[in-house]
This record gives structure tokens, C-alpha cells and sequence, in this order.
């Protein structure tokens, strides 16, 4: 390791080799001859090795919505692991889980009340396809083996996940994936959404697409539906108006639970607890992470409705009702950050702040219409997405260009393929929104 001096004097510790660690999601060769090195964070900005203060406008990974190194999750997370560092999971338990455990389904919706702890939202969503599989067993209907995915739907790395996921690039180079699994078609077309504010007004008809789908597999080999709210791994693709609803109101119809990844859109995101409370829709399940714990310690959850829980309640009570579940789960360190999250999420009023100002977001969002480039911009709550037009032959890389810039000016960003994906800190002020903006619109203009 190398021992430099950042511009404000503090000594950071820079390693002399890049090369053993394999990153993920990312091209390696490029970032480890451009290495871009992130030394602290601290509320809405991140500090590199250099000194550079850099305004973080995607939560971290769409997950610090408390901003960084807040006070009462260090405190927690510090006083946590003095305490008690860790505790097994199996067949034991610490108070803090159940506590948080309680917390989490007093903010989810309707009787979605019981809490399966995991360590990601790749994990929550594993645990969410293996309980909609085996509550259908215990309630005597086994055949019910089949998942409904969609395409274009981020569900995380486990084979799981991407078996239901519907990105390309996730799932090509990994064989067959999961059998028995089915995909509804993506909800986007730019050519009748684009430039949308909110919600699209077209689209809530392509629900109805499941109703094609029972009648290919019959309903009672179907397990689940999981979608995302908002598909935001994929470019922030937003439901269009009704589209929830009447995928509730098709499952309902033929005993199919439907699932929500709200791995992103939880704690927040929307300016509500969940999703499912911003589109007025009660899932089955709930995966979340990220926000859980505002990112500082890797949690993630599956939040299940009663009626599910106590299908599995049955038999001896010495045996294993479900044999399933991580060495970390319902860690000691997670829990304390997800009681001190939810604490500054709840004192802070940080649903309400996001809420309040979604509006001035998206004027933000649909002022950079006219600039180089700029093919659609769609936003919700504080998310949104800037759609670039691709480079013939060379897709990705005009969106990828203009996030190295927007780093060269102090401003982080995330792309997937050619959008430019937005999800700042839940604190982020007005005068920052602004900043952000002024950044972006200056690198979308530079941007070739």
C-alpha cells in the first residue's frame, strides 16, 4: 500500500496493485488503468484519494438514502459491535432482530407483517421464490412450481433471480438457468411514453398479458408473479397508470401470489415506506435491502403476509418449518443500522422531504429535453432516467463517456447501457438538486 496526502491533508492508504481484486459489474481494464478511488463519504458527497469532493446523485448504489456516515448509524452500528459482534441465526436469536423485525412490518403495508431476514436483495429475492414454492406445497398444491418474471427485470444474481430476471446480459453466458419459468412482457415503448411525467398514461393494458400466460400454463402450475414497482436496474422503466392494479387483481383471480422487488424503491425512494403504499396495490411478498440499513451494512429482508407464515405453522413445534435461511442473517451489526435507519428515516421526515420535493425533481428531470443526445427522460419520486441516443455500433458507450465526465466534475452517476440513471440520498436539498442539474446538463452538452 502507498501512503499519500489528500488536498485536505488527511493520509490515505492507496494500494500499489489493482489487479487481484475482480470487480464486480464493472470493466476491469478500464478502471484499472483509469482507476477512479473513492477514500470517504460524508452526507450528499464522496471524497476520492485525490481530494475531490464528488456530489453523489445515485444514493451510493441506489442505497444510502440517509446520506453518508450519518451519526446515528455509525453510533449504532460502533456500540453494536462492542456489545455483541455476532450471534447465530439458527435455532438462536438477539433482541435486535425481532426488534427490527417488528419495526419493518409495522412500516409495510396491509398484513404484511413477517420478516425473513437475508444479507441483499439477491438473497431476498431467493427467499421470496422459495417460500411462494413451498407455501403452495404446504397448502397441498405442489404443481404450483411455475415463476412469471418480466423482461427487462432486475431480480439480482442468484440463480433465482436471473431465472426470473429478464435482462440479457445477466443471463446469457450462464446456461438455462431455472426451468419452468415464464416472462410478461416489459411495459416500456418509447415511441408512446416518451418524455412522460410520472406515470405513463399507456401501457396498463399489457397486465393482461398474464391473463395469455395462465391460459399457456394453466393457473395451477403457477407459483408467482415477481415484477419491480419500477424497473430501475434497467433504466428506471415506470409502471404505466393502472398496471399494478390489474396485475393484482389477475393474480387474485387465480391464486398466483405476486411478489414486489422493492430492493431499490423501499424505505423512500417514492417519498412512501413501500412502493406498494405509493401505487395503493398489496403484494404477496416484498424483497427489500439497500435502503434497509441506508447501505452501511449488507441486510436484506422478505416480507410476507400472515396467511402464508401460518400455512407453514403446522405439524410438531420442535420441527423446522422452513429449512432455509444464511449464516448472517438477522446480523447483530444489520440490525443495530436498520433500527438507527428507520430511527433518522422517522425523526428526519426523509418520505416526506422526498416527497415534497419530487415535484421540483422532475422539473429538473424534463429541463434537460432539447439537449444533445437526449432521447427520452423519465422520472418518479426521486429517481429518473436521461436516455441517450447510442453510438452506431458502439451501444453503451456514449452513456458510459458522459458518467466519466460527470466524474471529472464532481458529480457520480450510474448507467445501464446508454441511460443515465439518477436516485440521490433521500437529504439531498433544492440547492443541490440544482447543482446536480447544472452538472449534468453541462456534461450532456460535451458529450460527443
Amino acid at each position: 500500500m502507498a501512503v499519500t496526502a489528500t488536498a485536505r491533508g488527511a493520509i490515505q492508504r492507496v494500494p500499489n496493485d489493482l489487479e487481484p481484486y475482480w470487480m464486480p459489474f464493472t470493466a476491469n481494464r478500464q478502471f484499472k488503468a483509469h482507476p477512479r478511488l473513492l477514500a470517504g463519504a460524508k452526507g450528499l458527497h464522496y471524497t476520492t484519494v485525490e481530494g475531490r469532493e464528488v456530489l453523489d446523485g445515485t444514493a451510493g448504489l441506489w442505497c444510502c438514502n440517509a446520506g453518508h456516515g450519518h451519526p446515528k448509524i455509525v453510533a449504532a452500528i460502533q456500540a453494536q459491535a462492542a456489545e455483541m459482534d455476532y450471534a447465530p441465526a439458527f435455532q438462536m436469536g438477539h433482541p435486535k432482530a425481532f426488534e427490527l423485525a417488528a419495526r419493518v412490518a409495522a412500516l409495510a403495508p396491509g398484513d404484511l407483517d413477517r420478516v425473513f431476514f437475508a444479507n441483499s436483495g439477491s438473497e431476498a429475492v431467493d427467499t421470496a421464490l422459495k417460500i411462494a414454492l413451498a407455501y403452495h406445497r404446504a397448502r397441498g398444491e405442489a404443481g404450483r412450481t411455475r415463476l412469471i418474471g418480466r423482461e427487462r427485470g432486475y431480480h439480482g444474481v442468484g440463480f433465482g433471480g436471473m431465472s426470473v430476471g429478464g435482462i440479457a446480459n445477466n443471463r446469457r453466458t450462464f446456461g438455462p438457468m431455472l426451468g419452468g419459468v415464464d416472462h410478461l412482457p416489459q411495459t416500456y415503448d418509447r415511441s408512446k411514453q416518451a418524455f412522460s411525467r410520472g406515470e405513463p398514461e399507456w401501457g396498463a393494458h399489457l397486465a393482461d398479458e398474464l391473463e395469455r400466460l395462465v391460459a399457456l400454463h394453466d393457473a395451477s402450475t403457477i407459483a408467482a408473479v415477481i415484477v419491480e414497482p419500477v424497473a430501475c436496474s434497467a433504466g428506471v422503466l415506470i409502471p404505466p397508470r393502472g398496471y399494478l392494479k390489474r396485475l393484482r387483481e389477475i393474480c387474485s383471480k387465480y391464486g398466483i401470489l405476486l411478489i414486489f422487488d422493492e430492493v431499490i424503491t423501499g424505505f423512500g425512494r417514492l417519498g412512501t415506506g413501500f412502493a406498494a403504499e405509493y401505487f395503493d396495490v398489496q403484494p404477496d411478498l416484498i424483497t427489500c435491502a439497500k435502503g434497509l440499513t441506508s447501505g452501511a451494512v449488507p441486510m436484506g429482508a422478505t416480507i410476507v403476509r400472515k396467511g402464508i407464515y401460518d400455512a407453514f405453522m403446522t405439524g410438531p413445534d420442535h420441527v423446522i418449518e422452513l429449512f432455509h435461511g444464511y449464516t448472517y442473517s438477522g446480523h447483530p451489526l444489520a440490525c443495530a443500522a436498520g433500527l438507527a435507519a428507520l430511527d433518522v428515516y422517522a425523526e428526519e421526515g426523509l418520505f416526506a422531504k422526498a416527497r415534497d420535493l419530487g415535484p421540483y425533481w422532475a422539473d429538473a428531470v424534463h429541463a434537460l429535453k432539447g439537449l444533445p443526445h437526449v432521447i427520452d427522460l423519465r422520472n418518479l419520486g426521486l429517481v429518473a432516467a436521461i436516455e441517450l441516443e447510442p453510438i452506431p455500433g458502439q451501444p453503451a458507450k456514449r452513456a458510459f463517456d458522459a458518467f466519466l465526465r460527470a466524474y471529472e466534475q464532481g458529480l457520480l452517476v450510474r448507467t445501464t447501457g446508454d441511460i443515465i440513471a439518477l436516485s440521490p440520498p433521500l437529504t439531498i436539498t433544492r440547492a443541490l438538486v440544482d447543482e446536480l442539474f447544472t452538472k449534468l446538463a453541462k456534461v450532456l452538452k460535451e458529450t460527443p
